[in-house]
């Protein structure tokens, strides 16, 4: 018995030990694809016809074993039907549970990555041997959704529930080591060895040392749990999920109710309540936005990919200016392996840039995740300097010092004096435009912005800002550096606060209007926050710091005054005169005590009350929708305009810096995506109710066409 497929191979050797190879053709992984599910149902049809054979060996050509389904195809799924989901479901359970069901023992071995339904697949037969270099895990939760192949219903039964729910519920990816010590696989061993102990596992399988039989019939059969048992292990973990993944994401709470519901149930049945879940997630905005993130996430890495192939790895870089931000510029350079020099001007700098960076690696190194002698390396990849002397052979230098355009210049072009005539020089400046910037040097085609967002270490955007004259080769140079460095870069071209910032700035101006109009800057963040910001307007306000967002500001007004030019003294203004600066020195909006783990923890301090009651109206409570509606209009009329100045080239790169770049909620994914949920149509008479309320809220003309029109900033699923 052979078969040779464009994803499958099937062959039995004289021994009968039949082998089953995932090993997709023109591709680098093995998916579930239509092809794999089409193949593996006639494989599998084969295997049960078959005589002679005595076990089955699942394995894969590639270096991963399945990383899960296509989520391209799987996400199209979404738009059928539920009766139609459940339908494809329940067709792949019936081969799934045909190779369950197989009158042999089987055992897969899992060289490398098995997640979602290839985690599945491996769970289908009856032992597992696994890669000490693997990974394995359930990450549907994390795409709107829970395991539909089967997951919630055998893995129970293998590992019991509780386990079960922690894996599941959270979707991370887990070790080998893990996986073995909650009973996920059955033996660990070196890369080289997984085959030959698979086999072995098998032929004592096979001789009646391990009992196959009786492990086929524990994941067909019901849990084993009585009903007190059942109910604190539910009840408790429904209350810890809940309140962990939050309102806003309903797949880890389903995935625990999912699994109490079918836990008395056979396997057969219980599979069909699992269908029945899936395919209601499946069906939800929140699933839809997930997925599409994640197709926009590779999409964007493609994007970044194509850049860095025009250039040649960074091997040394520089930043110049140490304290908080370019000691985390530096230690992430160095945590992911380019080593930089740190150049400040005083001691005092390096050793704060120092300490940022050291406070860093001792965090890692407090959880586990790098070793003593590790830190010291990455330490050591760090080298401080006062001076320029070892700067003529770097490939690019960051300048990072404060924010003020004069100094800026005059670091800027200083730096250009000292570095070699190809390299690039960047500046992580959050709002100054590149081209003004660029004034003074005299190559400034080797120059772009390079902006980080604070903590450096945290949040995966890096915007790579392009002025009028900096070349390609300098994008391609510095979107490889940000890859290097772990990052998620998006090439935006100049403006005032370039993409990001421009597009926040008047979210918090829309608040500081509420403010004057009497809004309770703590409801409105009670409203954003609930809607699934990670912080409120004025919580944000005080992180960023109250100096630092008066100097947005100014700057954003003078580039766009018809929209961003405040009337009136704004809050944020009355605070900086009072020299409530945020959580830098204890008070902002918020006053700020340190929690028993060393964190501010923010307090409602009543003086800030009187200090905005002379300037504002009185106060009063405005309705949740009138607040909610006001902010995300003029944050999302900018990110329009945004795009059809050609700032950004894609609706899917702007949506994805909002997510990476400020926390705009991945659920909703991103402004535009949010705009076609409510409808264009809709969302410009949203507008145009608050039109009398300044340019910020002024529809452009495109916009108002497309509405007209029924069109959308996203095709649909399965539209081109």
């Amino acid at each position: 018995m052979e078969f040779q497929g464009k994803a499958i191979r099937l062959s039995v050797s004289g021994d009968g030990i039949a082998e089953m190879v995932f090993d997709l053709e023109n591709d680098s992984v093995n998916k579930f694809n239509r092809q794999t599910l089409d193949e593996l149902r006639e494989v599998t049809r084969q295997l049960a016809a078959a005589d002679g054979v005595r076990g089955l060996l699942v394995k894969s050509g590639k270096p991963v074993f399945i990383v899960g389904a296509d989520i391209t195809e799987f996400g199209q799924n979404f738009v059928l039907a539920e009766a139609d989901i459940i339908a494809s479901l329940a067709d792949i359970n019936n081969t799934f549970n045909a190779i369950e069901d197989l009158p042999y023992p089987s055992v897969s071995l899992i060289n490398g990555v098995a997640l979602g339904g290839g985690f599945e697949m491996a769970l289908t037969t009856d032992f597992r041997v696994m890669s000490e270099a693997a990974i394995v895990g359930f990450p549907e939760t994390q795409l709107g959704i829970i395991p539909g192949y089967g997951g919630t219903v055998r893995f129970p039964r293998l590992v019991g529930t509780d386990n079960a729910i922690e894996w599941i519920a959270s979707g991370k990816r887990q070790k080998a080591q893990v996986a073995l010590a909650v009973g996920a696989v059955d033996a660990v061993v070196a890369p080289e060895l997984v085959e030959p102990a698979g086999r072995d596992l098998l032929e004592r399988a096979i001789a009646g040392d391990f009992d196959w039989q009786a492990r086929k019939a524990e994941k067909k059969s019901p849990l084993l749990l009585n009903d007190i048992e059942a109910s604190m292990s539910f009840e408790t973990a429904k209350g810890m999920v809940a309140a962990q993944a939050g309102p806003h994401y309903p797949a880890p709470l389903t995935a625990v109710k999912t699994i109490q519901k079918h836990a008395k149930l056979s396997r057969d049945e219980a599979l069909k309540v699992e269908t029945a879940a899936v395919s209601k997630l499946a069906k939800t905005e929140v699933a839809a936005n997930l997925v599409a993130m994640y197709l926009g996430d590779q999409q964007l890495a493609k994007i970044g990919k194509k850049w860095a192939a025009q250039s040649d790895p960074v091997k040394r870089a520089a930043v110049l200016g140490a304290g908080i931000m370019g000691g985390g510029i530096a230690y992430q350079s160095a945590v992911t392996g380019t080593p930089i020099i740190m150049k400040d001007i005083n001691p005092a700098g390096i050793e704060l840039g120092l300490g940022e960076a050291a406070k860093l690696l001792a965090k890692r190194v407090n959880r586990g995740r790098m070793k003593p002698e590790q830190m010291a390396a990455v330490l050591n990849a760090i080298v401080p300097s006062l001076n320029y002397g070892d700067f003529g052979g770097l490939d690019i230098v960051v300048e990072a010092v404060v924010e003020n355009p004069k100094v800026k210049h005059a670091v800027l072009a200083e730096a250009e004096q000292q570095i070699g005539a190809d390299t690039v020089l960047a500046s992580n400046t959050s709002t100054i435009s590149i081209d003004y910037l660029a004034q003074p040097l005299s190559r400034p085609e080797n120059f772009c912005g390079m902006h980080f967002f604070n903590p450096v270490h945290a949040m995966p955007l890096v915007e790579v800002i392009r002025g009028s004259k900096t070349s390609a080769a300098t994008v391609a140079k510095t979107v490889n550096y940000a890859l290097a460095m772990g990052k998620k870069p998006v090439v935006v071209r100049d403006c005032p606060g370039f993409l990001v910032n421009r597009i926040l700035l008047p979210y918090m101006g829309a608040f500081l209007q509420l403010l004057h109009d009497g809004a309770d800057f703590v409801q409105a963040d009670r409203v954003m926050e609930k809607f699934g910001w990670p912080m409120g307007p004025a919580y944000l306000a005080d992180v960023v710091g109250i100096d630092t967002g008066v100097h947005a500001s100014a700057v954003m007004a003078e580039g766009f005054p018809d929209r961003m030019q405040q009337h009136f003294k704004t809050g944020h203004q009355l605070l900086l005169e009072n020299e409530r600066l945020g959580q830098k020195n204890g008070c902002g909006y918020y006053r700020y005590e340190m929690d028993k783990r060393g964190k501010p923890a923010k307090r409602v301090d009543p003086a800030v009350y009187d200090l905005l009651a002379p300037h504002c109206a009185p106060r009063r409570q405005f309705e949740d929708s009138e607040i909610l509606e006001r902010m995300m209009t003029a944050l999302c009329l900018e990110a329009v305009r945004c795009l059809e100045d050609g700032i950004v080239d894609s609706a899917n790169e702007l949506d994805l810096a909002l997510v990476y770049g400020i926390g705009m909620p991945p659920f909703v994914g991103g402004a535009l995506k949010y705009m076609d949920s409510l409808g264009l149509e809709s969302f410009v008479a949203q507008a145009d109710k608050y039109a009398e309320l300044g340019g910020a809220y002024k529809v452009t003309d495109k916009l108002r066409a497309m509405a007209a029109a029924g069109e959308r900033f996203y095709a649909l699923p399965g539209q081109a």
